[in-house]
């Protein structure tokens, strides 16, 4: 099963009155569960990985095990700033509110980037230094992967 079948999932859980679900295919196990206690989704394969889910929908993500390096191209110079997880990126916190930053502008540390939405849980993506954007890598609504980058900026 992949990830996007299980964001059906559990989105069929969330979306409805259902309380309980459970399936079975071949070695493969799946069994969701929401209430007032907390929530948990297990995926059980031939080597039985567990995966946990937080209170109110969020799931647990495993690291993957080999991360492929999202270069930034050989003629940007500065530093870049990476997805920490797989989602959707976007640029302003809705549609009709301005971007978080422009190129540019300088941000502080601490300061709002974009936010990566990530199995409806909205993940804001924020500098750890302070810096100048110097270009936004990602189109709004873009689907990112882990180590995709999203701003190349210069350290200040």
């Amino acid at each position: 099963m992949d990830i996007k079948d299980l964001k059906l999932l559990v989105k069929m859980i969330t979306e409805t009155d259902i309380t309980e679900f459970e399936m079975e295919s071949g070695e493969e196990r799946i069994f969701l569960k929401r209430g007032s206690e907390p929530q948990m989704v297990q995926y059980q394969a031939a080597p039985a990985p567990v995966f946990a889910a937080a209170p109110h929908g969020a799931v647990a993500h495993s690291a993957p095990a080999a991360p492929v390096a999202a270069a930034a191209p050989a003629d940007e110079a500065g530093e870049r700033i990476p997805s920490p997880i797989v989602g959707t990126f976007y640029r302003a916190p809705a549609p009709d509110s301005p971007p978080f930053v422009e190129v540019g502008q300088i941000v502080e540390k601490g300061q709002v980037l974009c936010i990566v939405e990530a199995m409806k849980l909205m993940n804001e993506i924020e500098a750890e230094f302070r810096c100048k954007i110097i270009k936004i890598c990602r189109e709004n609504a873009e689907p990112v992967e882990y180590n995709d980058t999203l701003f190349i900026v210069e350290k200040l």
